[in-house]
């Protein structure tokens, strides 16, 4: 068995550890408006409902449309470039 000296020295030569590292870093430290999602409310919703209801989904269906309905909304914006979110709220 290598020592964790040895792999952590292997894993930062590994040059798709490094790439990962990089991306990961990028993502920690993106702006606030890159990777912004308006539809993130309704998905967190969804999965209170799932935890609180012991992950019955049949329990969660209006909150699951919900998200399917902004991320449907949301979607059709960006490909018509209207990207309104007073639209979306």
């Amino acid at each position: 068995m290598a020592s964790q000296a040895d792999q952590q020295s292997a894993s930062s030569t590994d040059p798709s550890a490094n790439s990962w590292g990089r991306a990961e870093r990028k993502f920690t430290n993106k702006p606030a408006s890159e990777y912004y999602d308006p539809c993130q409310d309704f998905a967190d919703r969804s999965l209170k409902c799932m935890k609180r209801n012991g992950f019955d989904r049949e329990m969660c269906g209006d909150y699951f449309q919900a998200y399917r309905d902004c991320k449907k909304q949301w979607l059709t914006q960006k490909k018509l470039g209207t990207d309104n979110q007073k639209a979306l709220e």
